[in-house]
């Protein structure tokens, strides 16, 4: 029955069943749907000074969400939204107390071994952030340098592999999230905060003294962001990825990137100013949620 399930939801032309499979089976049951937020990801995932969770991934989960509760003919969903930090996001999808994580986390061959992923809705590339008055532009001239990044990201392991792979005799420390990390670099505790460059224009976009920082460096790594589900539930990955493709392929995935990444967006108001990358074009042509890495 779940296979044969799993081929209708696949196909886009399911109802809704008792056998649902277990996350839609719950979400059926308890009429909500758990969405993991961040708090500093700007713009992807992060917290009002009101409280209010807002943001890019989250405005397509809350998208993806809507497409559940029609696939399920449910009168109503109500979305509840639990924080989630870079060191416990991946656990927390896997332990089941959140649906879909939504927020920056990129889709990788290791995450993969413990939890699945969607079409990406990003695609971006470690870089690092400084103070303009350092003169770093490049990696070497963190030598002897501290670099700080975030507990739990892809930029932290790949830094402190380069890192050894070159003997660069960097000092690379952990903070516990990206607003820790940022408080680091400004108050001089660190010499550069590396992490996906989109979050730190992001991050520097919301203070106010954006002209003291700047993000320099060739690419580090290419990082497909992506939002996260459980792994081995097909019913809700098919569902989930049948609606990130509609999203797109409707181009209301398109206005969604504009209204985070082209317009004035909260608290201060401010701009990104950050075009839709050729990658990301490129890979919205034909959704799939494979990816090279």
């Amino acid at each position: 029955m779940k296979a044969a399930l799993s081929v209708i939801l696949a196909l886009g032309i399911a109802n809704t069943t008792a056998e649902a499979g277990p996350a839609l089976d719950r979400i059926q049951s308890s009429g909500h749907i758990v969405l993991g937020h961040r708090e500093s990801s700007v713009p992807f995932s992060y917290v009002l000074p009101d409280g209010k969770p807002v943001g890019y991934a989250l405005d397509l989960c809350l998208k993806i969400a809507e497409g559940v509760r029609k696939k399920l003919k449910m009168n109503s969903l109500a979305p509840q939204f639990v924080p989630v930090t870079p060191a416990n996001r991946i656990q927390m999808v896997m332990d089941g107390k959140i649906d879909l994580e939504c927020g920056s986390t990129t889709n990788n061959a290791d995450r993969r071994e413990k939890v699945a992923f969607t079409v990406p809705h990003y695609i971006t590339g470690a870089r690092y952030l400084v103070r303009t008055d350092s003169g770093i532009t490049e990696l070497a001239q963190f030598e002897g340098k501290t670099l700080v990044s975030t507990k739990g990201t892809t930029p932290l392991k790949s830094i402190t592999q380069a890192n050894n792979e070159r003997a660069l005799h960097i000092h690379v420390v952990e903070a516990p999230d990206h607003a820790k990390a940022m408080e680091m670099l400004a108050a001089g505790q660190a010499d550069g905060f590396v992490m996906d460059d989109v979050l730190l224009y992001g991050i520097v976009a919301s203070r106010p003294d954006v002209a003291k920082f700047r993000v320099v460096g060739k690419f580090l790594t290419i990082e497909p962001l992506s939002i996260v589900l459980p792994k081995n539930d097909p019913e809700l990955k098919a569902l989930v990825d049948e609606e990130m493709k509609r999203l797109i392929t409707s181009h209301e995935a398109v206005a969604i990137y504009e209204r985070w990444f082209l317009k004035p967006i909260p608290p201060k108001n401010t701009a990104l100013n950050l075009p839709m990358s050729y990658l990301l074009k490129d890979f919205w042509k034909y959704p799939s949620d494979q990816v090279p890495y």
